[in-house]
């Protein structure tokens, strides 16, 4: 056998570009031989019937990574809560990593989150860093060798984006009582009585649209970018592993530069998940007509 049929017969078996932004019920680890990696099936479970629906809780490798992630943040998340406890007790500042985290969980709640969602707004805090943490660690997961991208999942973002959307109508009865059916149908008391009829039959559709534009706006921006960066970074590797040495050098350099964009991009998408989410929650609890 030729080295050439082999390394079609490898390109045809191995693929590896589509396994780290798909979700399946496979994953690869690392292995010693080449490829290098090894491909295991994870266990399928017999739906559970609700009704006539039948829900499949078996897990796939965008679960897997989900709970890996929510494992690791909640280990780094008590490692730091405890550097800092000691560090307090013995009167001197946090140090390292420690230090690092209380300066961007003070940013994040000094400069995101209180100035936008208002006053008396610190019982939003624990979610909107839950949020921003969460979804940073899924995006630097995706980043690994062996990872995956949980956040390129639709269904990932889309119930992140649900879980905000919740907070956000929640706050709105909390912070406006029966003023809050007033973000749902618009009644101007300072336009003539003639026109409140009318715009109440127009603008009333726009407001409830309005309401749900801005999840999927939400579960959309950080789901394309986060699958788009990817897609352009492996193929990049596809190109280096194609052409090989020497003209692979190229491929490979926009590879390592995409890979350093994709960290800032980790970072930039966590953060404006969390900016909008304060936004949309300092909106509802000030809105009126």
């Amino acid at each position: 056998m030729s080295l050439a049929t082999v390394v079609a017969d490898s390109t045809a078996k191995y693929d590896i570009i589509t396994p780290h932004i798909t979700n399946g019920d496979h994953m690869e680890i690392p292995w010693i031989l080449p490829p290098f990696f090894k491909e295991i099936t994870l266990p399928h479970w017999e739906p559970v019937q609700l009704g006539p629906l039948a829900l499949d809780l078996s897990p796939s490798k965008h679960v897997v990574f989900l709970l890996l992630g929510a494992s690791l943040l909640i280990l780094v998340m008590l490692l730091v809560a405890s550097a800092h406890r000691r560090a307090a007790a013995s009167g001197a500042a946090p140090k390292g990593a420690s230090n690092a985290f209380e300066a961007m969980i003070l940013y994040i709640r000094n400069e995101v989150i209180l100035p936008n969602v208002g006053h008396h707004g610190e019982g939003f805090v624990p979610y909107l860093l839950t949020a921003f943490f969460f979804i940073l660690t899924l995006n630097l997961l995706g980043l690994v060798p062996y990872g995956s991208t949980a956040t390129g999942n639709i269904s990932v973002t889309a119930t992140l984006a649900l879980l905000t959307f919740i907070t956000v109508e929640i706050a709105g009865v909390r912070a406006q009582g029966w003023g809050y059916l007033n973000t749902i149908f618009y009644w101007n008391n300072e336009l003539p009585m003639v026109m409140r009829p009318l715009l109440f039959v127009i603008m009333t559709p726009v407001e409830i649209i309005g309401k749900f534009t801005k999840p999927f706006a939400l579960a959309i921006r950080l789901f394309a970018n986060m699958t788009a960066g990817h897609i352009v970074l492996l193929a990049f590797m596809g190109l280096f592993f194609t052409f090989g040495l020497p003209l692979g050098v190229l491929p490979l350099g926009m590879a390592l530069a995409i890979n350093f964009l994709e960290i800032l991009v980790a970072f930039l998408q966590a953060f404006i998940f969390t900016l909008l989410s304060s936004v949309f929650i300092g909106q509802i609890r000030e809105a009126h007509h």
